[in-house]
């Protein structure tokens, strides 16, 4: 089978919560005794659920003591300005109440005008941060409103970013860079008036400085606001059925958003309507069939953009009622109306962010179902490129999906189930200080041949080879995601993500939005309905990794033993409960993805266990490195009389190397590489590990 070769094309979740090194210790975790809440605190890196809490003892501690938060993750000198070329002003970092009088959070509503550009090349947060403003539930999902510089000031804010998967809170002081007592960087239009100004402080921080906001894409941005995912449609080349696209885009919920490539100036589409013209006037075709009139609402954020020449607002005069007129009457300057044949000829460009459950958090009808899957591309085990290079691309993480139901509401004649797919990259704008720059990525979806499906076993070389895919990518591109939209029939289907050349090593996200059901190798919808409002213990969570488990009949297992359970709640608990809530859960699934991926990829002989010297490569490539000794003891306490470890033991050996390896970091406060421990303390340590 032919296959073209392929081109490519060249275009930390932080929070200020203490370190376990810190005095400000969490008085929850210290109230369980000082050696217990150091084993909590290692497990720092999972609290999701918590950060608010965090926030607000935060704050009402220091309006307790009356003393000004200072953070000191984000200190306020070079370091968090930039990271490789200094600024050329002498910067002080000032607070709001030394730059003006009667500092305000938000004044009147937050809104376009209160976004303005200062001296660092970030246009393309600030189009985001613009766009965000015209949606209130959005903007303060972002932007928690219960903010201010008069009630419980304590020189602290906090914002919400999501951040591969989840949804994180960023915690900063409000000192901001200045020169001659002016803000230098984002600032509004009212001299006291200072959410946008920490908002990009906290989106900084996110990055590890400012000077890392330098370049970027306004969608990029938007997804860290929504969550969302973001399509980008030439529209001159865009699916015939693009009304219904963006008709049903609307209705989930989704933002929208289109220019014309000359002028690049991004305008806002709200509402669509489709007037059946011929019912309010019969007879005006002679086989009587409706004439159907497709309007679209648009509008510009910045209100300064002058608007095409073909809009019109004149199409009230189609309505027969006070209800239509009222409907097709703009609701505010900058606001136009056109029909959907002139929005296609006039427009080049047209943004849909598509928007998951999670951020909405309301009844919205038609919802995407989202599955995510998290992996990592290793050099000389799973990074083998694209399909140009037959000998490593088989090598790729693969993700299977079926799709059962077909959609509803499609055009004409039209058939099949749609996917929206996103792959993005993680952690390389955080990474620039290290030289990190964006690889070239992309995937491809097959079709799983009958003879192999109802299997979690990796396509072998041949099949890859000797087939065709489905569907793919449009191109690799070095952006921090790349989206497609595809129409499948029913049935199963592997996706391979990669980067263009292989060897190149980095965390991945993949995403699969289906209009319909579908199922993929994804514990989250299986779990979340249960787990929302409710925590579960070792026992219950035992007969959920088990129910999951006797489906991977790849994997040579009896389900998870109780003790395995305990471990893995002892690894991911931050409050001492001895249970998981969601956040926590859904923090081990990932883990226990990740860990199953490398399980799968060692057991070369494919015996569905993991021999002991196949589980050296798989403890080094979890991110561990052990000496011969430790393998050695790994061998003895984990493995059977056949130097053979199953699924449950494996786990359980990562388990406990994970929690182990936190903990000592938690004790090791000046970092040498040392603790002192008395035999209490040692003996909290392991029993709880």
């Amino acid at each position: 089978m032919y296959n073209p070769k392929v081109v490519a094309q060249t275009v930390v979740p932080t929070e200020a919560a203490p370190s376990a090194g810190s005095t400000n210790v969490d008085p929850t975790c210290a109230s369980l005794g000082n050696t217990y809440a150091a084993i909590l605190t290692r497990n720092e890196a999972v609290k999701d659920a918590r950060r608010l809490k965090n926030y607000l003892e935060l704050r009402d501690k220091h309006v307790y003591k009356k003393v000004l938060f200072e953070d000191p993750l984000f200190p306020a000198d070079n370091s968090s300005l930039y990271y490789s070329t200094p600024f050329p002003l002498e910067i002080k970092w000032k607070r709001p109440s030394e730059i003006c009088e009667n500092p305000q959070f938000i004044i009147g509503g937050a809104n376009r005008t209160d976004i303005c550009q200062g001296d660092l090349g970030d246009c393309w947060l600030l189009a985001a941060i613009a766009c965000l403003t015209m949606n209130e539930q959005l903007l303060y999902r972002v932007i928690p409103p219960d903010q201010s510089f008069t009630e419980n000031y304590a020189g602290i804010f906090h914002f919400q970013f999501w951040r591969y998967g989840e949804w994180v809170d960023v915690i900063v002081d409000d000192r901001v860079p200045t020169y001659n007592n002016r803000l230098v960087f984002t600032h509004s239009g009212k001299k006291n008036e200072f959410w946008s100004a920490l908002l990009e402080k906290a989106y900084a921080k996110l990055h590890g400085s400012y000077e890392a906001l330098k370049g970027g894409n306004a969608l990029e941005a938007m997804e860290d606001f929504t969550g969302g995912v973001t399509e980008l449609f030439e529209i001159r080349e865009a699916p015939k059925e693009l009304f219904t696209i963006m008709k049903k885009a609307l209705e989930r919920g989704s933002l929208m958003g289109c220019a014309i490539d000359v002028s690049l100036c991004w305008y806002r589409i709200p509402t669509l309507i489709i007037f059946d013209y011929g019912k309010h006037h019969p007879g005006k075709r002679k086989d009587m069939r409706d004439i159907r009139i497709r309007l679209v609402r648009i509008r510009d954020p910045w209100g300064v953009a002058p608007p095409p020449t073909c809009k019109s607002n004149d199409w009230k005069n189609l309505a027969k009622s006070p209800e239509e007129t009222k409907k097709l009457e703009p609701a505010e300057a900058g606001e136009f109306w056109m029909n959907f044949e002139g929005f296609q000829n006039t427009f080049t460009k047209l943004e849909i962010c598509n928007l998951t459950p999670d951020t909405l958090q309301d009844d919205t009808p038609a919802n995407w179902i989202v599955t995510v899957n998290e992996g990592r591309w290793v050099k000389g085990s799973s990074a083998g490129g694209c399909r140009n290079f037959p000998e490593t691309f088989w090598t790729n993480p693969q993700y299977r999906i079926q799709l059962l139901e077909e959609d509803d509401d499609l055009e004409d004649g039209q058939h099949g189930c749609t996917l929206v797919i996103a792959l993005m990259q993680k952690g390389r704008r955080q990474e620039r200080h290290l030289g990190a720059t964006l690889h070239a990525i992309g995937f491809f979806v097959y079709e799983v041949p009958k003879e192999m499906r109802g299997s979690n076993k990796p396509l072998p070389k041949d099949f890859f080879v000797y087939n065709s895919s489905v569907a793919r990518s449009k191109s690799y591109v070095n952006l921090r995601e790349v989206t497609e939209r595809v129409r499948l029939k029913p049935g199963e289907y592997v996706i391979v993500p990669s980067t263009f050349e292989p060897h190149k090593e980095c965390e991945f996200l993949l995403r699969i939005f289906t209009e319909k059901r579908s199922n993929s190798d994804s514990l989250f919808m299986f779990s979340s309905g249960f787990l929302q409002d409710m925590e579960i213990c070792a026992s219950e969570l035992r007969t959920v990794l088990s129910n999951v488990m006797a489906k991977h009949t790849d994997i040579k297992t009896e389900g998870f033993s109780l003790e395995s359970c305990r471990s893995m709640i002892a690894l991911m608990d931050t409050d001492g409960s001895g249970n998981l809530n969601l956040q926590e859960f859904k923090h081990l699934w990932r883990k226990i993805k990740e860990w199953r991926s490398i399980f799968m990829r060692f057991d070369v002989d494919k015996s569905g266990t993991m021999k002991s010297f196949e589980m050296r490569n798989a403890v080094e490539n979890s991110g561990f490195q052990l000496n011969n000794e430790l393998y050695n003891i790994i061998a003895m306490r984990y493995a059977d009389a056949h130097m053979e470890l199953d699924f449950d033991s494996y786990i359980l050996c990562l388990v406990r190397l994970e929690g182990m390896f936190r903990a000592f970091r938690a004790f090791d406060k000046d970092g040498d590489g040392v603790i002192k421990l008395n035999v209490l303390e040692w003996l909290q340590l392991t029993l709880y590990a």
